[in-house]
């Protein structure tokens, strides 16, 4: 898959995440090409090894201390992904008044969302008299951005976040924006390292079942850095898949993983455990078969930002948890 198209699916991907944190979908499956959809589970006797991580799992975000500087925006209109977690460990989370879905943040849940999926309504901004507003390159559609520039409302682009080496340009871009130093929450960011050679190996699924897809995460998924960081082997990204292929029973039977990864609503979506056990390939696996699963919380596992450290360390302590 060309890079172009790479990039274009996983924008597909996160906007299908996006959406499905506002509203459940249909609870018909549709069948993704080279797959069938889950079956519904039946009580299961088998032992599970499941661990789930979710935002109360990690430390608070700590904000910096800006209460003594009036200066730089004070209406911020978030739309850049995931970048609400950091305008709040920024200090400036209080003048945050419209966000996107994906700045899903304890200190933003009463701020209105004006977005659908990556979808901007200019109205909605502009209702919110912002005197900034932050973007990146998956914030569309064009028109309502130039309807928001029309409108003498300083629009700022920050750099998307897909490797841990992402994270710091992107908080000192977004930091930059609101006139903050970033100061101590670029110290300490993880970097890309690569795994060890007996680490677990583990396979990265999208899931939404309810809206037919299923996707096998490779290289430049964003997870495959996070996994590769907790201590294991992203078997997508080591068999050289692009970012995001359709999931087949050959392609995962193959790669046999020792654990899987999924997000928490994908979980969901297939009903549970046995709903992904009982997807094409799954059961045919290492991990299939001893049901060593990781559920991540979608708002946290591909955020890439301040609370990506300890992310990491809580899958680095999951993945010690349930393989072999």
């Amino acid at each position: 898959m060309p890079s172009g198209d790479t990039a274009d699916m996983r924008r597909v991907v996160l906007a299908v995440a996006a959406a499905m944190m506002l509203a459940a979908c249909s609870s018909t499956a549709v069948n993704q090409p080279g797959t069938s959809a889950p079956t519904t589970p039946t009580e299961s006797t088998e032992e599970t090894t499941t661990v789930s991580i979710t935002a109360a799992d990690l430390p608070a975000i700590v904000p910096l201390d800006t209460t003594a500087d009036g200066a730089g925006p004070q209406r911020i209109v978030s739309l850049a992904t995931g970048v609400g977690e950091s305008l709040v460990a920024l200090g400036v989370g209080d003048r945050v008044v419209g966000r996107d879905e994906t700045s899903d943040v304890d200190a933003l849940s009463q701020v209105p969302i004006v977005t659908a999926a990556h979808s901007v309504s200019a109205e909605r901004v502009l209702d919110l008299e912002p005197d900034l507003v932050i973007i990146d390159a998956r914030t569309t559609p064009s028109e309502a951005l130039d309807q928001i520039a029309a409108s003498g409302v300083p629009l700022v682009e920050v750099p998307e976040a897909w490797t841990l080496s992402d994270i710091a340009p992107r908080i000192e871009a977004v930091a930059a924006a609101v006139g903050v130093d970033p100061g101590p929450l670029l110290d300490g960011l993880p970097s890309d390292i690569p795994p060890e050679a007996d680490a677990p190996r583990v396979a990265f699924l999208y899931l939404r079942g309810t809206a037919g897809i299923y996707l096998l995460g490779g290289a430049g998924s964003g997870a495959d850095s996070i996994i590769a960081a907790a201590g294991g082997i992203d078997v997508g990204a080591q068999a050289g898949y692009d970012a995001f292929i359709p999931l087949t029973a050959e392609a995962l039977a193959t790669l046999d993983p020792d654990v899987l990864i999924v997000m928490t609503n994908g979980l969901e979506s297939v009903n549970g455990i046995d709903g992904l056990v009982a997807l094409p390939g799954v059961a045919q696996t290492t991990a299939g078969r001893e049901r060593r699963i990781i559920a991540v919380d979608d708002a946290i596992l591909l955020s890439f930002g301040p609370r990506t450290p300890a992310l990491i360390e809580e899958l680095r302590e999951a993945l010690t948890q349930v393989s072999p």
